[in-house]
């Protein structure tokens, strides 16, 4: 079956994101810093702790400061591990740089906007997840970096691509 929205369908060479972001997932002892996001998009679903970049500041800086502002832990040494392309139907779009780093300071706390959850990497609970995650952040979890183009409409994914890099 063919989606009725197929990757292609974007002109990806003259897209441009309406929103940047960042994701940051955090290793310690064996596990990954996850958070149940507690409001705006993607709300109830778990993700790494991340969010949008501010005027003036590069990816990392970004996602520095949002695993800080969400759960209060400092990521030393972010590795970039790619960039995630997502177009919505209702016209959302989306480019998120990926960071991890294995070293930190601080314990995870919840706040407004984040619970925070340490799961092993082989244990990701995909189903409360973004449907992008399955395909993309197990390249990730393994060191590998990725580069990824999707088209959502909602929470659902109608199609994507998938290049490690």
């Amino acid at each position: 079956m063919t989606p009725q929205h197929p990757i292609d369908s974007v002109n990806w060479s003259a897209w441009t994101p309406t929103i940047r972001a960042t994701l940051l997932f955090v290793f310690r002892d064996g596990q990954v810093l996850l958070i149940r996001k507690k409001r705006g998009l993607g709300e109830g679903k778990i993700n790494g702790p991340g969010g949008k970049l501010d005027p003036g500041e590069t990816p990392v800086q970004a996602a520095v400061r949002e695993v800080q502002e969400e759960v209060g832990v400092t990521a030393l040494d972010p590795v970039d591990r790619g960039v995630l392309h997502f177009q919505f139907l209702d016209g959302l779009a989306m480019q998120v740089h990926v960071f991890t780093c294995v070293s930190s300071t601080g314990e995870p706390v919840e706040t407004d906007e984040a619970l925070p959850l340490w799961v092993a990497p082989g244990d990701m609970p995909y189903d409360e997840m973004w449907a992008d995650d399955r395909h993309w952040l197990p390249e990730v979890l393994a060191g590998h970096n990725v580069e990824l183009w999707a088209i959502f409409d909602g929470d659902a994914m109608l199609s994507h691509r998938l290049i490690r890099t």
